[in-house]
């Protein structure tokens, strides 16, 4: 089996090409330079030139192969809007050629934001459009699957950890290193779900091995994390005060991150492990950011 894989030399992405390739399969990989091509090339995959925004590209890599996974995203927040954008058009380009057989196409997406703190399930639907759910890669992926496309879609966590980056706690680490202080909102009893790439990865390989067609699944390890305790780990790793902001101080402290560091987003993969037989093994978040930020601490 061939797969096209967008993100294939990303943080996720390259795990799950590195496993593919271990296990017999043919792996043609989306690069737009020549590190990201050399890394495929070295880990076995097949270069196929383009990006994100060249559809062209995007048309002709699922045309050649007999499956696709799509976990490529432009990670610039300061253009989040214009990058959601172009992450439906990508989405749309793959899956209209993929329309009317039986190649899976596996989307990634979210486990969501919303603030309501009741633990989101795979059955739970995508989260209420708001300015902070702008990415459309369920949707997207959903009104593929109307039109007959076989697709399934892959949540993952705002922590999606490894020795490498840590999600959306990677950001709090360098407010931290920038303010003088590891900072949580109120209490700090809001909980983030969390997972290690190679964890995550393995959800991607399982779901297009027999994923079931218009299905979501969650890579979530950990259902939720305390903010606090991310901002504990943050501070003693670091040598730096853990304090609490109130809502309007958070504001400034954590800028753009504000409106999300507050969340109460739990999630739960019981129905993804029971159907895939996925059962995560990897550190776990707290674990990995102690491993890495004292690592760090020891190289100054």
């Amino acid at each position: 089996m061939r797969v096209f894989i967008t993100g294939a030399s990303g943080f996720i992405g390259s795990i799950i090409t590195k496993s593919l390739i271990a296990d017999g399969y043919q792996v043609l990989g989306l690069a737009r330079s020549k590190a990201s091509a050399q890394l495929l090339t070295e880990l076995g995959a097949e270069v196929h030139w383009g990006n994100l925004e060249d559809l062209e590209s995007l048309r002709s890599g699922a045309a050649l192969s007999d499956g696709v996974i799509h976990t490529g995203f432009i990670h610039d927040f300061s253009r989040f809007k214009e990058n959601c954008e172009v992450d439906r058009l990508a989405i749309e380009a793959m899956g209209t050629v993929l329309l009317g057989s039986d190649r899976p196409f596996i989307v990634s997406a979210g486990t969501g934001i919303n603030d309501s703190g009741q633990i989101k399930t795979e059955n739970d639907g995508t989260a209420s459009r708001s300015p902070m759910t702008l990415r459309v890669s369920e949707e997207t992926a959903a009104s593929v699957a109307e039109l007959g496309g076989k697709v399934a879609v892959v949540r993952l966590p705002p922590s999606v950890h490894g020795w490498e980056q840590q999600g959306l706690v990677t950001f709090l680490i360098a407010i931290a290193r920038e303010k003088g202080v590891s900072a949580y909102v109120g209490e700090g009893l809001n909980r983030w779900p969390a997972v290690h790439h190679h964890d995550a990865a393995r959800v991607f390989k399982l779901a297009i091995e027999k994923g079931v067609p218009d299905f979501r699944y969650h890579a979530v390890a950990e259902e939720g994390i305390p903010l606090r305790n991310i901002a504990e780990v943050i501070g003693q790793c670091l040598n730096l005060p853990v304090v609490s902001k109130t809502a309007e101080e958070a504001v400034e402290h954590f800028g753009w991150l504000a409106p999300i560091v507050s969340l109460n987003c739990p999630a739960s993969s019981a129905i993804t492990q029971e159907r895939l037989g996925w059962y995560p093994n990897q550190p776990g978040l707290i674990d990995d950011l102690k491993s890495v930020l004292q690592f760090q601490a020891n190289q100054v």
